[in-house]
């Protein structure tokens, strides 16, 4: 299911085409603030998982065993609701939160980079493991129903894009492509149903 197969000119493999339809359907449901898209981002990290194993995206590989795990959190969060068990809201976080997910952030960037640097053969330790760092908060926001979840997805669609390209995942840099628009939407949708 991951042997490489020709698709316009680039190589693929049905294993990722999987993984971007599966994504695809799990951004868009986020927007919709539908509670399936959990389900959808545990099918697809799993599947992602292989992909990124054998492009020696180690960074990205253990990512999506922790965006299964953060999806099920994610999922219960979404369906329990706030602490009155009422539906979870939109909300933005205080200045204090940003502050602290920055702190958080730039840690998780530092730890990464430096294990992914020293304990395994990838080529681009520090842009895997930033990356990696942005997108566990993303998905924490997320999780949480953040606003600020989308902008934290924009910054690091873009820098993926590059990352793919670069490491020859064409497919995959066409999904992150389509994920930049896809979170400036779901930001705009959002936007409308939290308060100020």
């Amino acid at each position: 299911m991951n042997d490489p197969i020709p698709l316009f000119g680039f190589s693929t493999s049905l294993l990722e085409l999987l993984s971007f339809a599966l994504s695809i359907i799990t951004v868009a449901l986020n927007i919709r603030q539908l509670h399936w898209a959990w389900l959808f981002s545990i099918i697809s990290s799993g599947l992602y998982a292989a992909v990124f194993f054998d492009a020696r995206l180690y960074g990205d590989m253990g990512l999506q065993f922790v965006f299964i795990l953060a999806s099920v959190w994610g999922w219960m969060c979404w369906l329990r609701g706030d602490n009155g068990h009422e539906h979870l809201p939109v909300t933005r976080l205080p200045a204090q939160g940003r502050w602290l997910a920055l702190a958080a952030t730039l840690l998780a960037f530092v730890l990464l980079a430096w294990f992914l640097k020293h304990y395994t053969d990838t080529d681009v330790p520090y842009a895997d493991g930033f990356l990696t760092a942005g997108s566990l908060l993303g998905q924490v926001l997320l999780s949480r129903k953040k606003l600020e979840n989308w902008h934290v997805w924009i910054v690091v669609d873009v820098l993926y894009v590059g990352l793919y390209v670069y490491k020859g995942l064409m497919p995959t840099a066409v999904l992150y492509a389509i994920f930049i628009f896809m979170a400036i939407a779901g930001l705009r949708v959002w936007s409308k149903t939290c308060p100020r």
